[in-house]
């Protein structure tokens, strides 16, 4: 029998990362969504390293990918309806991540409360005992969320038209 919770979210999982201008401009890849939960990776790539010395991978990419990760677990924790903005978002980085090593960020959420979701999260780099940062945040629907949310949906449906168009007449 299918869910239809999965169901939505299977049909919205293009737009969670690829309506994202700087989600796709960081390389960011969903991994996987399920009710609550959220799996991302952000690809090593010449353009993410922050020391060209050491070839880490900048912090702030690891921050954009926790807090994607963490709004996509609170966006299919509220049941895939309503699009979130960030109210609260805290990170411990704990080390840095290997060179040469994507890093994924696995989100849960915690709990639902009204219009806010609570939500954990770790970003590792092939270990998830050893996590190069945590992350705890909360997410809440706005109605300025709602709207760029729409904004993003119509953005993403044109490219995939115009895409779509392009491929058939090659």
């Amino acid at each position: 029998m299918s869910d239809p919770l999965q169901d939505k979210l299977d049909t919205l999982a293009g737009l969670l990362v690829d309506g994202s201008p700087h989600a796709v401009a960081l390389g960011l890849k969903l991994v996987s969504v399920s009710a609550g939960e959220a799996v991302i990776r952000a690809p090593y790539e010449e353009a993410s390293i922050g020391d060209p010395e050491t070839g880490v991978m900048h912090g702030g990419v690891v921050t954009a990918l926790l807090d994607h990760a963490c709004g996509t677990a609170a966006f299919a924790g509220l049941g895939g309806d309503q699009a979130v903005a960030t109210l609260d978002l805290r990170l411990d980085y704990m080390r840095p991540a290997k060179p040469g090593h994507d890093v994924i960020a696995v989100a849960k959420t915690i709990k639902v409360s009204g219009l806010i979701a609570f939500v954990s999260a770790i970003a590792h780099d092939g270990d998830t005992e050893d996590p190069v940062a945590t992350a705890h945040a909360a997410f809440m629907v706005s109605k300025v969320s709602q709207a760029a949310a729409e904004r993003a949906k119509a953005d993403f449906d044109q490219q995939a038209a115009a895409s779509k168009a392009g491929g058939a007449s090659s």
